[in-house]
């Protein structure tokens, strides 16, 4: 399997010509000749342009490729404008599967036989098509409501399970070949991304996190979730309420309609810390496809989230490390961001903190307090990259959702708004929720949400109390006991070790005895003596 979907990856980047991107100075020899001898894999798009024969590609290639193609598409600042719109339409606007084919999952999935019997109107062809699933409008039939309808692709799970075998087959390699193998843990980063592609593919877990987003973000003005209809949910169909929006990549409408895009842009950083610091639940699959404004209102416009198959949490240790380690980049205490790193065990024990402080102030400090449009993100990666390594910095596995929403959210912010301060936005909020998590309002509130714990405990107290001060009377014969008890274990040790050592000699001397000419009887009663040694031993010992 694994084999059979390396070639057909190779065959597919060959025939879309995507080779062609290598300098040829760069190809050795034999690479060379073995794509002459590849003759039936030439480029069959030359009429395309790279953008268009790479989101081909991709697109051929099934949805690990795609979504590895909507995170390229926000990053506009990194990659040429052709390459960066083409990919763009990776977000919804993949090739769709027959309307036929996706009535046919909707019946078998809701076990009805007709769509009548739910819908009173149904568009087969897709409104809108992603690399795992795809949507159509329709209308319920109980009370009217416009809804729309999301199925998965036909025979999907089969190309998502060739890929990731075939992605952790290159981590194991690269793990144990390159020299930051062990510092990137492939493997577990390869895992990692297996539960979250592999939960996506459920659309029952996906109808679930929408109903917790919406319950999170209830009367919010910054964002909102459309209603799940939940009767209507299986592992293969979701139906939820159909949204009017305008697509946060569509800037010309956005700002043709007025929507004050340095609020939208301040809210959209607000509903990202919103959800990682205060919920510990994040939308972590927030690309342009999946983001639209409702801008009826323009001066306050808010935000309409769908596809929630990918979402992320956090353990409290890492949130609390990540927060403090935010505010101490906001502040410039660059000598905290070190310790803390350390602390974490992100970085090794016995990093020198002087050292490491300098390298995080040599990137970070000359992009703080700029708007996102002076800021080269590509340069500062590569920087970020080398300081890693310099530092055998781990990385995190766990961390890689956030990593990745961030992004996708600092590329939304350079394409709505790229005088926007991220630094500055950001930081109120965090420093208001640290001062949430420590000081005397943080101790009542876990106070109060412990006590009803400690009233059903209450009667158990005096008890409990009783036992403890009974085993404290108790404590200093147990003690004796314990002594006494290792005493004894320590002489026989010594006794069993004092017979193996002698019945030992007995056996060599016995050995010895006839290249002196003695008897062998003399001999065997040697022996036998000391293998009675031996038996005396293990006796002792058991």
């Amino acid at each position: 399997m694994r084999i059979k979907r390396f070639y057909t990856i190779a065959k597919t980047l060959l025939q879309h010509g995507l080779d062609e991107w290598i300098p040829k100075r760069f190809l050795p020899w034999y690479i060379r000749y073995l794509k002459v001898m590849l003759f039936w894999m030439r480029n069959r798009y030359p009429e395309h342009n790279r953008g268009q024969r790479l989101r081909l590609a991709l697109q051929t290639l099934g949805p690990v490729f795609v979504k590895f193609g909507q995170m390229l598409s926000t990053r506009r600042d990194i990659l040429p404008p052709d390459i960066a719109t083409e990919l763009a339409i990776l977000q919804d606007n993949v090739e769709p599967f027959s309307g036929d084919e996706a009535i046919s999952i909707i019946l078998r999935s809701l076990g009805i036989n007709s769509l009548d019997e739910i819908f009173s109107e149904f568009d087969t062809t897709a409104l809108a098509s992603a690399s795992i699933a795809q949507v159509h409008a329709a209308t319920l039939r109980l009370d009217a409501e416009k809804v729309v309808v999301k199925v998965t692709r036909p025979g999907i799970a089969k190309t998502i399970q060739a890929d990731l075998e075939l992605m952790r087959s290159f981590a194991v390699i690269a793990q144990k070949l390159l020299p930051d193998g062990k510092r990137l843990r492939p493997i577990e980063v390869v895992e990692e991304y297996r539960k979250t592609i592999i939960d996506e593919l459920d659309l029952m877990r996906e109808s679930a996190n929408g109903i917790q987003l919406a319950r999170n973000f209830e009367n919010s003005k910054s964002l909102h979730i459309p209603y799940i209809y939940a009767d209507y949910c299986t592992k293969d169909v979701i139906v939820m309420e159909r949204i009017k929006g305008v697509p946060v990549s569509d800037i010309d409408t956005l700002i043709s309609k007025n929507v004050n895009l340095k609020v939208l842009a301040e809210r959209g950083v607000e509903v990202f810390f919103t959800q990682v610091f205060r919920d510990s639940f994040f939308h972590a699959d927030m690309h342009p496809g999946n983001i639209f404004v409702d801008a009826s209102n323009p001066d306050a416009p808010k935000y309409i989230a769908i596809d929630f198959g990918i979402v992320g949490t956090l353990n409290r240790e890492d949130k609390r490390y990540l927060a403090e380690n935010f505010v101490a980049f906001f502040n410039s205490d660059y000598r905290k961001v070190a310790e803390l790193h350390v602390d974490s065990g992100w970085v090794p024990y016995d990093t020198n903190i002087d050292e490491f402080e300098i390298a995080i102030r040599t990137v970070c400090e000359p992009i703080f307090h700029k708007p996102l449009a002076e800021i080269s993100f590509g340069h500062v990666l590569l920087q970020l990259f080398n300081t890693a390594r310099r530092f055998n910095m781990v990385v995190q596995p766990q961390l890689v959702l956030l990593q990745k929403t961030l992004l996708y959210i600092e590329g939304l912010g350079r394409q709505l708004y790229p005088q926007l301060d991220l630094w500055q936005t950001a930081k109120p909020f965090l420093e208001n929720w640290m001062k949430e998590q420590v000081g005397f309002s943080a101790m009542f509130k876990k106070v109060q949400a412990n006590f009803p714990y400690w009233t059903e405990k209450m009667p158990e107290v005096p008890d409990l109390l009783y036992d403890s001060l009974k085993q404290v009377k108790l404590l200093p014969e147990k003690q004796r006991v314990w002594f006494e008890t290792q005493a004894k274990i320590e002489r026989l040790s010594r006794k069993t070790q004092f017979y193996t050592l002698i019945g030992s000699t007995f056996c060599i001397g016995g050995l010895i005895l006839p290249l002196h000419g003695l008897h062998i009887v003399y001999a065997a009663v040697t022996v036998g003596i000391g293998f009675g040694c031996w038996a005396k031993a293990f006796l002792t010992r058991k």
